[in-house]
């Protein structure tokens, strides 16, 4: 659904992403993981279309996605911080996306009736709490049925309850056949929610593969040991060969 051939991005003289190919396919689960500053979330802009890259290109669906923005139309995004009006209120806000999505009949207001968000919808956005925030990005990102859904930290900041129905849900989108990539350092969560691995380091993806995979690999039954054994393996073959 979403190729990625030798991207690379630069800031001035900061390489961001170097010669990053990645497939990313219909039906899975992608953990998109790394250090601060691996390039996560220029890879992310990238698909977004929000950074262009210095080379390479980004296809979805077949069709490079330069200069191009109807493709967004199918992607949900749940950004790490939501950023939105802070004078208005959480059903102002609701009503103004269903409003400029009206191509999009159909609503998903799964996520809005687990997190009771009905219940205060007179709430101003200035007013909530990092948790009510998140919820709010999550019931947007999900709202429109989106083949392809991108959630950055999806899980930071919910309370325990609201972390299992998030989970729930995007459980059930992959097995609706959609296309995810999470971000998170909540490493047990991705263990739950995701199939796949990938792990990006200095601009470069050091490990793309199944999280089984990864597990057998190394001999442990978590992700976050899993991980743990993986860097240091590859450092000390780093190491060996220097």
């Amino acid at each position: 659904m979403i190729s990625i051939d030798q991207i690379s991005k630069n800031f001035g003289a900061l390489p961001a992403l170097d010669q990053i190919s990645l497939a990313l396919n219909a039906g899975k689960s992608y953990a998109l993981i790394g250090p601060n500053g691996s390039g996560k979330t220029t890879l992310i802009k990238g698909i977004l279309g929000l950074v262009i890259p210095t080379s390479g290109h980004i296809y979805f669906d077949g069709k490079s996605i330069n200069r191009d923005w109807k493709y967004r139309e199918k992607i949900g995004y749940m950004p790490q911080i939501g950023r939105y009006p802070e004078n208005m209120r959480i059903g102002q806000l609701i009503d103004m996306m269903k409003n400029i999505r009206q191509d999009k009949p159909k609503i998903d207001e799964d996520l809005i009736d687990a997190f009771k968000l009905y219940k205060i919808y007179d709430k101003r956005i200035h007013a909530l709490s990092g948790g009510t925030r998140q919820k709010v990005s999550a019931s947007l990102a999900f709202m429109f049925h989106a083949p392809v859904l991108i959630l950055d930290e999806p899980t930071a900041g919910l309370d325990p309850v609201s972390v299992e129905l998030l989970k729930e849900k995007i459980i059930h989108e992959k097995r609706m056949g959609k296309l995810l990539i999470i971000t998170s350092h909540i490493l047990s969560d991705l263990d739950e929610i995701a199939t796949e691995m990938v792990y990006m380091f200095e601009g470069k993806i050091q490990y793309n593969n199944s999280i089984e995979a990864l597990k057998s690999e190394t001999n442990e039954t978590k992700l976050n040991k899993a991980i743990a054994t993986l860097i240091r393996q590859r450092e000390l073959l780093a190491s060996i060969t220097d």
